[in-house]
């Protein structure tokens, strides 16, 4: 009685407050969507005098989707009819156009036409591609040229995304519910807004040298984690398993390593040149004569010094070496061991004697 007292009080003390919380309270009612809601569809009798002003889109593609194009594309130009967009193939340019009428009555048809012709020539099959019309399905075009600068690494990586037979790009399709196909520079996927996320973080992902069984590891909990109810607005990171980005390709250490020496402001000090050297011996101040002298004692002071290492070098073939010396146990002049009784030794022949002579 005494809590509820104190809430009125506050209550009637703070009105701000509670109309506060009160809307506070009908923000979060109104942001939880219910399970199983779909947004209604927008039909022709929503806007039934059509556009007003003339909306169109062009887009090119390669020489080797002209067969193609050329094949399905009655199919496009019946399917946009219905909504009324106008679709133009000009082989000759090499491009694609769509355009609203004054019969299209859908303001947002002429994004998912333009979605449909880029994903065309992205060399996505006419079967997927419609699906693009729908309200509830979506694409995402992920470019993945310019991720990596080396065109084999590119190349490796992006085999690595297709994987054994495409049983990598078919995980992430099932996992993801979308349509992935790699063609060329860009990966182009259709499906949900959550799958096409997922989609595009694995092959971003792979392009930065994340291996895709990694976050197609974490997509298996996370679709596990979904089912149960009392996990599912909870926190799932203690769940999602945790890689650490090691670096395998160590670079060569050199065979001399040089200590880095400790930064000084000063410059070095500057070497003597020859006159000072010369200056410091005492040469400078001596004559020619003198100084020939003094360089043939030099010399002669090496050549008997590499004479004497020569020398040394040579007798070196006539030294003996050394002999190994043999240990021999007992009694070194009478060569016998003096651990061994030779009384006790008799005894056992002498005994060992009697014994054949009494069998015989």
């Amino acid at each position: 009685s005494e809590g509820t007292c104190t809430n009125m009080a506050e209550r009637s003390e703070n009105p701000d407050r509670s109309d506060k919380d009160g809307e506070k309270q009908g923000q979060d009612e109104l942001l939880t969507v219910p399970d199983g809601w779909k947004e209604p569809g927008f039909s022709k009798e929503d806007n039934p005098h059509g556009m007003l002003e003339e909306s169109s889109f062009a887009t090119l593609f390669p020489k080797y989707r002209e067969q193609y194009l050329r094949e399905c594309w009655p199919l496009v130009k019946k399917k946009l009819a219905e909504f009324g967009v106008r679709a133009v193939l000009d082989v000759i340019e090499g491009s694609m156009t769509v355009a609203t009428t004054r019969k299209t009555w859908d303001p947002f048809i002429i994004i998912r036409a333009r979605d449909l012709i880029k994903l065309l020539a992205r060399s996505v099959p006419y079967e997927q591609a419609v699906r693009i019309l729908e309200d509830d399905v979506f694409c995402d075009i992920i470019k993945i040229g310019g991720v990596v600068r080396n065109k084999e690494r590119f190349v490796k990586r992006r085999q690595r995304l297709i994987g054994p037979n495409g049983q990598t790009l078919k995980a992430v399709e099932l996992l993801s519910q979308c349509y992935v196909l790699v063609q060329g520079n860009t990966v182009a996927a259709i499906g949900s807004h959550k799958g096409l996320r997922d989609v595009r973080k694995i092959v971003l992902d792979t392009m930065k040298n994340i291996h895709p069984v990694y976050n197609i590891k974490a997509l298996m909990i996370r679709r596990e984690l979904a089912k149960d109810p009392v996990l599912k607005n909870e926190s799932w990171e203690r769940f999602l398993p945790k890689f650490k980005h090691k670096q395998l390709s160590k670079r060569k250490q050199p065979f001399k390593k040089r200590e880095k020496k400790e930064y000084t402001p000063f410059p070095p000090p500057q070497p003597d040149s020859k006159v000072d050297q010369q200056l410091a011996t005492g040469e400078f101040f001596m004559k020619e004569k003198e100084k020939k002298q003094r360089k043939r004692q030099q010399q002669q002071v090496r050549e008997a010094e590499a004479k004497k290492a020569q020398q040394e070098r040579r007798k070196k073939a006539f030294v003996p070496p050394e002999e190994p010396t043999h240990k021999v146990k007992g009694d070194p002049t009478t060569g016998t061991d003096s651990s061994i009784d030779v009384e006790a030794l008799k005894k056992k022949i002498k005994k060992s004697q009697k014994k054949k002579f009494g069998s015989q």
